[in-house]
């Protein structure tokens, strides 16, 4: 299922699936309502524990997934996006209901850990959104850039054809400047400069449903009840980015390794990788990709195409990419496109 479009005036409800980010910094979470508000026109309802004390929601997974199910099953509230990320959403597991997900399909947005929501989505059979949380994304120091903001409203906002995910030509950033410093809300973050994606292997077109979400976050999830079956991943297209933990290549290789064994790699149509989060390191980046041809060539799938330094995950600004919507890469040009939409059109 494709849920409806968010419009302008539309009730989104915030949850914390994870961390208690918004009781740690308020002023950042506050930032990010006033982008969903002012540059959106929406209006973000913090559900009853999304701003808890931290070590609260820590103890109280059941709580999040109260949220999650008010959020859902709320008529008045057209979409969920989480607050922030965090290390443990996968303890919302026994306490999630999806039939209250399948029978109330709406926008759900978020990255990293909510990378486990996003698989109960699927489980429940409804496509969701990864990208930006409300503060990170939403609340990019300086506001948020018009790349991010764009692709996302060709996520969300709009039903035509997503289309060609242009290149980001402004720069990126994986720089953090610390929340607790109020006035760091204001500054601008260093750009490095982007050539936009390219072409590790890989040769043609490639054409799948988008898949995957931060690997960490899926190493949790192997073998869990939201885990797909193998044959779910028939000519999918895996999307496969890192967070600021930044993991070594050797433990990449390994987690892929297991990808192989499952009977998963054999079955992709083609791999997104996102630009690692946290490095601007170039030697790490190489490294990584390496890592990621070393894996497939030890499956036989040197041919496979590979589209790197892709803008999504733990780098800014970032694409908002729709899970199980077809994608294509065109290796000539090293370019993304996602021919449907993410949404289907708002009935009102």
């Amino acid at each position: 299922m494709k849920p409806q479009a968010l419009r302008a005036g539309d009730r989104v409800a915030v949850v914390s699936t994870s961390w208690g980010g918004p009781a740690v910094f308020p002023h950042r979470h506050d930032a990010g309502k006033r982008v969903l508000s002012e540059v959106f026109g929406l209006e973000p309802v913090d559900m009853p524990h999304a701003r808890r004390d931290a070590a609260w929601l820590d103890r109280n997974p059941e709580a999040r997934a109260e949220d999650i199910h008010s959020a859902f099953a709320d008529p008045s509230i057209r979409g969920v996006i989480a607050s922030i990320g965090g290390d443990d959403a996968i303890r919302l597991i026994p306490h999630v209901d999806l039939t209250v997900i399948a029978d109330n399909p709406k926008v759900f947005l978020g990255y990293s850990d909510p990378t486990v929501l996003h698989f109960g989505c699927l489980k429940a059979g409804l496509g969701s959104f990864y990208g930006p949380t409300v503060m990170a994304g939403f609340a990019e120091n300086g506001g948020m850039h018009a790349f991010a903001e764009q692709c996302l409203r060709r996520a969300v906002f709009q039903s035509d054809p997503i289309g060609e995910i242009p290149p980001n030509r402004d720069g990126w950033t994986v720089e953090h400047l610390p929340w607790k410093d109020p006035t760091n809300q204001t500054r601008r973050k260093t750009l490095q400069p982007s050539t936009g994606p390219r072409i590790l292997q890989g040769t043609g077109f490639a054409r799948g449903p988008l898949l995957g979400g931060c690997a960490e976050v899926l190493e949790m999830l192997k073998g869990s009840d939201w885990w797909p079956p193998v044959d779910y991943w028939d000519g999918a297209m895996l999307f496969y980015e890192t967070s600021e933990e930044a993991p070594p290549a050797a433990g990449v290789v390994r987690w892929l390794r297991n990808f192989t064994a499952q009977g998963i790699l054999p079955r992709l149509a083609g791999i997104l990788l996102g630009r690692p989060g946290g490095q601007t390191d170039q030697a790490y980046r190489a490294a990584q990709e390496a890592a990621v041809l070393r894996a497939l060539a030890e499956a036989g799938l040197e041919h496979l195409p590979v589209l790197a330094e892709c803008d999504f995950g733990h780098t800014d600004p970032i694409a908002t990419l729709p899970y199980g919507a077809m994608a294509e890469i065109d290796c000539r040009r090293a370019r993304l496109t996602i021919l449907e939409p993410g949404v289907t059109a708002s009935l009102g």
